[in-house]
């Protein structure tokens, strides 16, 4: 039965992004650091990065119940500058600007850019290949509507036929109705679906509530 299972053909692979088709280039605060360094500020890239990570953690999903499609890309920034409020202070630095919301403009427009990211190198062959074998691709993220403009920046946008995020789903992984939203975009029974993710609770749990195979991809970095 197992060895059925593995040569068993799906109709539609679902990849997360950040993680695992990309990754951060150095760390997110040494990101942070280096823009706000433009503005005159200094700040520690491992404080910054701490801060960051635990911002974040503590955030609320990124889904925007009621808002419109048109609204959702201000949702995001909103979102996203809560947590860059929430991280300079415990660096010590957020009186050191002279205008945060010019730097975060800046800060957020770099993160939909190819400069701040990497593609690990395994991925491009797994694509092709996948794609030779005429199994569909669709990226299922918690990222936000920046994804689109990655994806392409980073020459991946080709591979895939949908996108889904949770902005735009209402939904965000682990939950369920992330991956039946993206399925539905396939015409796909969930036993038809794998997706592979490097987070365990939000890829391979939240895929497996759903009924699709879940694949939990063990990066190092």
């Amino acid at each position: 039965m197992e060895r059925e299972d593995r040569v068993k053909q799906p109709k539609v692979i679902f990849a997360d992004a950040v993680g695992t088709l990309f990754g951060v280039r150095g760390t997110v605060g040494e990101v942070y650091g280096a823009i706000a360094a433009r503005f005159g500020v200094s700040a520690s890239s491992d404080t910054l990065n701490k801060a960051f990570y635990q911002a974040f953690a503590a955030s609320e999903p990124l889904v925007f119940p009621g808002s419109t499609p048109e609204e959702i890309p201000d949702c995001e920034f909103e979102w996203w500058q809560t947590i860059a409020l929430c991280t300079f202070p415990q660096a010590g630095v957020l009186n050191q600007f002279s205008d945060f919301y010019a730097f975060f403009e800046e800060l957020y427009a770099h993160f939909a850019t190819a400069e701040p990211w990497f593609v690990y190198p395994d991925v491009l062959m797994a694509l092709e290949n996948w794609q030779s074998r005429g199994i569909q691709l669709g990226v299922v993220s918690n990222f936000d509507s920046r994804i689109y403009s990655v994806l392409k920046a980073l020459d991946l946008a080709p591979f895939f036929t949908s996108v889904t995020i949770c902005s735009e789903a209402g939904a965000a992984k682990p939950d369920p109705q992330i991956f039946v939203a993206a399925l539905q975009k396939h015409s796909c029974e969930p036993t038809e679906a794998w997706h592979i993710g490097d987070s365990y609770k939000e890829d391979y749990e939240g895929a497996k509530s759903a009924g699709v195979r879940g694949i939990w991809l063990k990066r190092n970095s």
